[in-house]
């Protein structure tokens, strides 16, 4: 499809282009990150590099869907376009929290308060208006029940609409605060957030793809088809913020003359919610994103045996890449084989995504 090779060219040629002029800005204002002198040493040498790297991130991607879209001659529908409201209204929540702390020169930025109600008002308004906009079949952008590979029967509205749409916002800003947490957490080392979500976007572009040539509007097997409103445009999204991850790695690994900061791990970690949101597939994310699932389940085991036990510690530091590096792992070596998990998770869960579909194929087909 040409809007989805526009979307994810368009977004890496702006990334990789338009980050080592963002480096030279936010050099030139001494705009640096701050590093916190209680995680590894070896981390003390990245004091000052730029941070707010998410920027270029943000913009990359929408514009690469915006010029795949015009390119294409065609308009974006309500998923996509909400999915970008997310982005950018979880992206400026993390720009002002980069802000702070770059200028107050400390590791803590907003308020903790003022910090969750800024994601409570994105995470609330996205869904609000995601079960808004129904389709000449009726769907709209996301449903209120619980998804896996596609939508299962545990309906939230079993109660009936109204708490049904209650549960739905309580459930999609667990999810969206779930994810921008685990990514902020995996941005440790260079490089490994930024390679491990365009792992992830990679996958959800094929299952976008997939779901589209077999939308309940164009194939002959009903009980086999996906009600997702809009999967083309989700598609064209997901290569946008791949291609933007790619542009950015180039500049983000090891050694990194940028870093994404918050305004970067909130926008893609709401992406991810957004997405898996949209496409019915919310629990398969898991599934795709289970290097990010990882790297919080440590730094929940590392807290909670940590207190239960009066103070002994699972691993030497968390999260989990950190550990590795107290026990003399590079970080490059870190890094890597992370990656490498990404891939593993997210080749497992679009496997499982292909298979369910074929095993419900009827017989001789």
């Amino acid at each position: 499809m040409r809007a989805v090779v526009f979307a994810g060219g368009i977004s890496l040629f702006i990334a990789l282009l338009g980050t080592p002029l963002f480096i030279r800005f936010l050099t030139r204002h001494q705009y640096g990150q701050f590093i916190r002198h209680d995680g590894p040493a070896t981390h003390l040498v990245k004091r000052g590099t730029p941070t707010m790297g998410g920027v270029v991130i943000i913009l990359a991607t929408v514009l690469g869907w915006l010029g795949a879209n015009l390119l294409t001659g065609r308009t974006p529908y309500a998923s996509s376009m909400l999915v970008v409201l997310l982005i950018v209204g979880l992206g400026l929540v993390g720009f002002l929290d980069d802000y702070i702390k770059i200028r107050q020169e400390r590791s803590l930025g907003l308020k903790a308060r003022y910090k969750i109600l800024g994601q409570a008002v994105v995470g609330i308004t996205f869904a609000v208006l995601a079960l808004q906009f129904p389709n000449s079949y009726d769907d709209t952008p996301a449903s209120t029940s619980i998804s896996f590979l596609r939508d299962t029967a545990l309906d939230l509205a079993y109660w009936g609409p109204a708490i049904g749409i209650i549960l739905f916002i309580v459930w999609a800003n667990f999810l969206i605060a779930a994810w921008s947490n685990a990514v902020n957490l995996t941005d440790g080392l260079d490089g490994l957030a930024t390679g491990a979500a365009l792992i992830f976007f990679g996958a959800y572009t094929v299952i976008g793809i997939w779901q589209y040539n077999q939308w309940c509007g164009f194939t002959s097997y009903d009980s086999l088809c996906y009600e997702v409103r809009d999967p083309r445009d989700l598609a064209i999204l997901g290569a946008a913020i791949a291609g933007a991850c790619f542009g950015f790695l180039w500049w983000n690994a090891s050694p990194a003359k940028i870093f994404m900061g918050d305004t970067g791990s909130l926008a893609l970690g709401g992406a991810i919610a957004g997405v898996t949101i949209m496409s019915r597939t919310e629990l398969l994310g898991v599934i795709i994103g289970g290097l990010f699932v990882i790297i919080v389940a440590s730094s929940v085991i590392q807290i909670g045996w940590f207190k239960l036990s009066g103070g002994k510690r699972v691993f030497k530091m968390a999260p989990l890449h950190h550990h590795f590096e107290m026990i003399g792992w590079g970080e490059v070596t870190i890094v890597i084989r992370f990656w490498i998990l990404a891939g593993l998770a997210a080749a497992a869960g679009i496997g499982i995504f292909y298979a369910e579909w074929i095993a419900a194929l009827p017989p001789g087909e």
